[in-house]
């Protein structure tokens, strides 16, 4: 059963099939800091993630009629967002020259008893606050920006914009067993970023600074 959320973007859709006059401005609401988001974390610069987001807003205005299925409304704007954010990345000035290979990323193991078993802190032990959930957004926003662009596709689509694994397969052209890989692989990467970070947090909490 959808969320209320995603009924509500399949309300909409379906208003703006039907014509009525103020849903576009209401789908434009709803969407455009979804896109601009993804956007900002696929392209990593504000202003190429503006210009995804207008180009993106745009073609859903000039094309919504090729919306066969309103049910699947995010993920058809999510896969004109990506398009767009290719083109954008193929033309921009801040384009990255390499990307960085994910097995620089991935958590680090080691042989115990013939079986690799992850390094992974305690984080039972970390102070519950505020600030420190602030920081840890910030830890994983930075943690998916430095995934290679192929990786950082799937795990925006799947764990922040909530695609289903077929939805989100259906917006990147890629298998549904290639979905699952990659984001497995993702994950692993940016719990080893922020493993990191909380290991340094304990380590503060241990020796009494609160800090790493």
């Amino acid at each position: 059963m959808p969320s209320p959320q995603t009924q509500d973007e399949i309300e909409l859709a379906r208003d703006l099939l039907a014509g009525k006059a103020d849903a576009f401005d209401r789908f434009v609401e709803v969407f455009r800091s979804k896109i601009f988001q993804y956007a900002l974390m696929m392209c990593g610069h504000r202003e190429d993630a503006e210009e995804v987001a207008q180009d993106t807003l745009f073609k859903v205005f000039e094309n919504f009629e090729q919306l066969r299925e309103p049910e699947r409304v995010r993920a058809w704007v999510f896969r004109i967002a990506r398009n767009a954010c290719y083109m954008k990345r193929r033309k921009s000035v801040f384009a990255p020259t390499q990307e960085l290979s994910l097995d620089d990323l991935l958590p680090h193991s080691e042989q115990d008893g013939g079986h690799r078993k992850l390094e992974i802190a305690d984080w039972s032990a970390l102070p519950d606050d505020q600030v420190l959930r602030s920081e840890l957004r910030d830890v994983i926003q930075a943690a998916i920006q430095e995934l290679p662009e192929i990786y950082r596709a799937v795990i925006l689509l799947r764990d922040v914009e909530e695609l289903s694994t077929d939805e989100t397969a259906q917006v990147l052209d890629i298998s549904p067993e290639s979905v699952k890989t990659r984001l497995h692989r993702a994950r692993l990467a940016v719990r080893r970023t922020l493993d990191g970070y909380l290991r340094g947090i304990q380590s503060g909490v241990e020796h009494g600074t609160g800090q790493p």
